[in-house]
């Protein structure tokens, strides 16, 4: 898995936790959770999304052994997989909510993107900045051209001087 957050449970509880959140999460594109555990959940249901777009059995395998539910793994391949198949990336948004009574932990929304009811709606893409012409590197700046002088025209007197 890599660098991840422990969040306060050791291995095997982790996991399995991560993997009923991404699936409750793929099921009902929607949880509220911590936030902690919201950027962790991030990181494996956009892993998940991106195999489903892959679309091969290698990928299938690997999603079904993660997710929890044939149904949720169905949705991935096809459902998720058909919704955000022109994105890069960042299929979920992470929203801020409260502050849980009890143990002052902050919580928050992650949601997939693109999808009807969403809380936020996404923002379109920025314009890409026109293209920039390539500089020469042999061709003179305006500042050089600026202060030297033209170099056509040497004087016979700056000749003579240097010998």
């Amino acid at each position: 898995m890599g660098k991840f957050r422990k969040l306060g449970r050791h291995a095997a509880h982790r996991v399995s936790m991560l993997r009923t959140m991404v699936s409750q999460l793929v099921k009902y594109e929607r949880i509220e959770i911590t936030v902690t555990k919201a950027k962790e959940v991030r990181r494996k249901a956009d892993q998940m999304v991106q195999l489903g777009k892959e679309g091969t059995l290698d990928a299938a395998r690997r999603a079904s052994a993660f997710v929890r539910g044939d149904d949720v793994a169905h949705k991935i391949f096809t459902e998720l997989a058909y919704r955000y198949k022109d994105r890069a990336g960042g299929y979920t948004r992470l929203l801020r909510t409260r502050i849980r009574i009890g143990d002052a932990a902050p919580m928050a929304y992650i949601e997939f993107v693109d999808r009807e009811n969403e809380l936020r709606e996404t923002k379109p893409a920025a314009p890409q900045p026109p293209q920039r012409v390539p500089l020469d590197p042999w061709a003179k700046s305006r500042a050089s051209q600026q202060w030297a002088g033209p170099k056509g025209k040497v004087s016979k007197s700056s000749e003579t001087e240097g010998l």
